[in-house]
């Protein structure tokens, strides 16, 4: 069996073959369809071939595939760790084929079609919304230069705003007003690119059942729903909730030698960022709605701030998006209202018919009292969070409360540092 290293460029690929314990260099192919077709048919069943997990990796392993026992795409990272000082494509694709002999090389998960789709998509809507964020900033920036003072209304580029802004910069030197122009230009160009996707997006989530399940989580929009299930992929690649939340990078850094205590940092923003982003933007949204999550946030942000505490939050949404991917199951506090609202927008954009005399968001849906009735339920649910907690703190020795150490006992530990007491008092009778 030879293992074959890929060294994959945009112009050529390098090539090394691992063969009876000799590493040889097996020179350059092209990187087009043809030149790659050319080379598969020239492996055998028995071939293994490894490729670095690059923009162009995924295309070239499936020309590739049918023609050779397997294709490992390898973490970029880790081999680079891996690397000697010197680096070049020779070097590289040795290695790679080194590796791969070994079993020492660590694969990366290949997305399939919808995965991939979903994930391109969410990439290019972060830009977009990262360029309209700019084109906003630099319209702001000319009214702070010109001492313009902050706009009355709350949407600069809304309606109202639009009209505050075109007399105020009437008066204002050509080249500012070009800049104004310019941007309001842009912002407009990006909205419909964005809403274009938008659609795109809300066709799919309707469509999907994962995405509409954890779209019953408070703060949770279509676009967070569809980048966490980009992200994910298959959830029965995440034994145990921890290791999605790594795998978002939501994760403290720990740092522990010898008989030091262990040192936790911040977290390690590994993994895709846009979805790590809409998290923790989600989690800021569930401050505005009464439910447990927002106890949860409350109860952090007491002892460590509200940043520290919204990044929390959304470690925790992965948690919970976690058990409800893997039991099938909607959030157990989902606010119905709140939830056909989500899916109203979504309808609405894909062009369904508007209600006339009724909220375009379909708030006058459900009836006022019933509105009012799940608020309160929520209102409940969270003051049950707030007493077993109280009831937790109460069960602490007093030793555990002055030394500000106070960890979860019985079965909530941390796995490998299991409480030696168990779990007794209110705390123990507590159930969800």
């Amino acid at each position: 069996m030879r293992s074959i290293g890929m060294d994959v460029h945009r112009d050529f690929c390098e090539i090394a073959i691992a063969e009876s314990g000799d590493v040889r260099r097996a020179g350059r192919i092209a990187t087009d369809p043809e030149a790659l077709a050319l080379f598969a048919g020239s492996l055998v069943d028995s071939d293994e071939v490894a490729i670095e997990a690059t923009s162009n990796a995924v295309a070239i392993a499936r020309i590739i595939e049918p023609h050779v026992r397997r294709v490992v795409l390898a973490n970029p990272r880790a081999v680079r760790e891996k690397a000697r000082r010197a680096k070049t494509d020779r070097i590289d694709a040795k290695l790679l084929a080194r590796l791969l002999a070994v079993g020492f090389l660590d694969e990366v998960w290949t997305p399939d079609d919808a995965t991939q789709t979903r994930r391109r998509l969410i990439t290019r809507r972060c830009a977009l919304v990262r360029a309209r964020t700019r084109a906003k900033n630099q319209v702001h920036a000319v009214l702070g230069r010109n001492l313009l003072g902050r706009p009355p209304v709350s949407d600069l580029f809304g309606r109202k705003g639009r009209a505050w802004l075109t007399a105020q910069v009437s008066g204002l030197p050509l080249d500012e007003r070009l800049s104004v122009d310019a941007g309001l230009r842009q912002v407009d160009f990006l909205a419909g690119e964005i809403e274009q996707i938008d659609r795109i997006l809300g066709a799919d989530a309707l469509s999907n059942p994962d995405a509409l399940r954890l779209m019953t989580l408070p703060g949770v929009s279509v676009v967070t729903a569809t980048a966490l299930l980009a992200a994910i992929g298959d959830i029965a690649r995440f034994p145990t909730p921890r290791h999605l939340v790594a795998y978002l990078g939501l994760d403290p850094r720990v740092r522990q030698s010898g008989n030091e205590p262990a040192k936790h940092g911040r977290i390690s923003k590994q993994g895709a960022s846009e979805a790590r982003s809409l998290l923790v933007e989600a989690g800021w949204q569930t401050t505005r709605t009464p439910g447990p999550l927002r106890a949860f946030h409350e109860r952090v942000a007491e002892r460590r701030g509200r940043k520290i505490a919204t990044v929390a939050t959304a470690r925790k949404l992965v948690v919970i998006a976690w058990h409800l991917l893997s039991r099938g199951e909607d959030y157990a506090f989902a606010r119905p209202a709140l939830y056909r609202e989500k899916l109203r927008r979504i309808e609405l954009l894909l062009g369904a018919e508007r209600h006339q005399g009724r909220s375009p968001t379909g708030r006058q849906l459900l009836k006022t009292d019933q509105r009012r009735a799940e608020r309160e339920i929520a209102t409940q649910h969270e003051r049950a969070y707030q007493r077993m907690v109280a009831d937790w703190k109460a069960s602490l020795p007093p030793a555990d409360k002055r030394a500000g150490t106070a960890q979860p006992m019985g079965a909530g530990v941390t796995a490998g540092r299991a409480s030696p007491r168990p779990s007794r008092g209110k705390a123990a009778r507590q159930t969800p």
